[in-house]
């Protein structure tokens, strides 16, 4: 999670400065050495790769962060996240496909970098990887299971996330419905909110959120990574020499990394990467094996194991440097049925990203609108009104009935959408694409929701899905999760 510091590091890079100022930014870097001696490397793809790891380091959080975003508890010395991020050889896009903490993997005889004691080959959860041999263990194991060459190393602690988020001024993060976690302390209502340092932290720490435990963990931390881009991209940062030295010193002072990446490689990605914005980079998660829900390994616990074959294919587009994202003007797989009344029909009269087809920003919401059922009923005297709300709500991705009704009573001023309460969240999707209309619930009306469209009406708003449709490995561009 905290190498979304380290990440924007790279997009920084493409701010135009001068050599003078990127070499005085080197110093500030810490040094390992994570590919000392190492064999039997993968041969190198195409493109950059980066290993990310976000360590839970805490030493020079002052007490009342600690308390404030509950940063206490010892350190375990482990990665919370592992995240492979790799540059287009183009330098017109980054993937970075995070790694689950808890993925299942066997570590080789070593010696044990904190003891000093041998280890024979046994089972371990990745995170380990870290804790018990350090950065080298953790780049072989990962070089080991992906089938990927590593160019560089980057790792980042609690403090250098803070200070970077603070130091671009903090970042918007938007949600359809409240987060809540006790353990973390987030506690965030419906809607978009600009995040400093520690609060940022703490959205990027909650694991106790819901079921998705990590899984949606990682997800959060995506999202949060792709706002981050996107504050450093539009704010001016990239452009202005001043800001752009702070904000890089503020994340180089935490940042450990290989001796091979400095000043140079800054300058050269500055160069590869100019116009870099939220909609050149894409994410994911390794494809985990049956319902992702994991088993239990005596002696190490819960795990998570990767998918055999989709994970191959995953990283063999990222050593091929192929995106993973489809392109722009190839649409998603279609939504498959998930209840009553939905439907995996398409007439191809909306785009699959909510948007319409008419390029507006969308609208966050919690469920995505090819699972919404909905019938139009004209509640005015203007003829056509009912068939136009239909098409407009089908342009948009939602499921109508393609037969609107009318009304027999009184002309509606005020459009209205009933709903059966078990509906919910659909009802709250649908109302954001109807901006002023009134909730009404009906108890067992059904899954199907119903609108009387009022002489208020005037257009549908575009909406999406916080999870939009997705391609082949189930990637997202950065700019489908930032905030409207």
């Amino acid at each position: 999670m905290r190498t979304a510091t380290t990440l924007s590091v790279l997009v920084l890079g493409a701010g135009g400065i001068g050599h003078a100022v990127m070499t005085s930014l080197d110093t500030g870097i810490g040094r390992v050495d994570p590919f000392k001696d190492m064999k039997n490397r993968p041969h190198a793809g195409r493109g950059l790769n980066l290993l990310l790891v976000g360590t839970d380091g805490r030493d020079r959080i002052t007490e009342e962060e600690r308390q404030k975003y509950r940063l206490g508890g010892a350190p375990c010395h482990c990665t919370d996240t592992v995240m492979l991020v790799h540059l287009s050889e183009d330098g017109r896009r980054a993937s970075v496909v995070s790694l689950p903490r808890d993925s299942y993997t066997e570590l080789p005889e070593h010696t044990d970098a904190t003891t000093g004691k041998r280890h024979a080959p046994h089972p371990v959860k990745l995170n380990a990887a870290y804790a018990e041999g350090g950065p080298q263990l953790t780049v072989g194991t990962v070089e080991r299971m992906t089938g990927v060459k590593i160019s560089h190393y980057l790792e980042v602690d609690f403090t250098a996330f803070m200070k970077t988020v603070d130091a671009v001024g903090g970042v918007d993060i938007c949600t359809p419905r409240p987060l809540k976690d006790s353990y973390t302390g987030l506690d965030l209502t419906a809607g978009t909110h600009r995040m400093n340092g520690g609060e940022a932290l703490q959205y990027v720490r909650s694991r106790h959120i819901d079921s998705a435990a990590d899984l949606g963990r990682m997800q959060r931390q995506q999202r949060f990574l792709a706002a981050l881009i996107h504050r450093a991209t539009s704010s001016g940062v990239l452009l202005n020499p001043v800001r752009f030295k702070e904000v890089t010193s503020t994340m180089l002072d935490s940042v450990r990394a290989d001796a091979g990446f400095g000043a140079r490689q800054l300058l050269d990605l500055n160069e590869a990467m100019r116009g870099f914005t939220p909609a050149s980079s894409e994410f994911t998660s390794v494809p985990l094996a049956g319902d992702g829900s994991g088993v239990t390994v005596k002696g190490i616990g819960s795990t998570v194991k990767w998918d055999p074959v989709k994970s191959k294919q995953l990283f063999r587009a990222v050593r091929d440097d192929k995106p993973l994202t489809p392109p722009r003007d190839e649409p998603a797989h279609p939504p498959k049925s998930d209840g009553p009344g939905a439907s995996a029909e398409s007439d191809g009269s909306g785009g699959s990203d909510g948007s319409g087809g008419k390029g507006e920003p969308a609208k966050l919401v919690e469920v995505r609108p090819q699972e919404i059922r909905v019938q139009v009923y004209n509640g005015t005297a203007t003829d056509g009104l009912g068939k136009r709300v239909d098409d407009a709500l089908r342009a948009t991705g939602f499921h109508t009935t393609r037969a609107p009704l009318t009304s027999d009573g009184p002309d509606t001023r005020r459009t209205v959408i009933m709903y059966d309460p078990r509906w919910d969240r659909s009802a709250k999707s649908l109302a954001a694409a109807l901006p002023g209309s009134e909730l009404r619930a009906v108890k067992q009306q059904g899954a199907t929701l119903k609108v009387m469209a009022g002489t208020d009406y005037k257009a549908v708003t575009p909406v999406r899905a916080e999870e939009p449709p997705k391609g082949e490995f189930g990637a997202t561009t950065g700019d489908q999760a930032v905030c409207a």
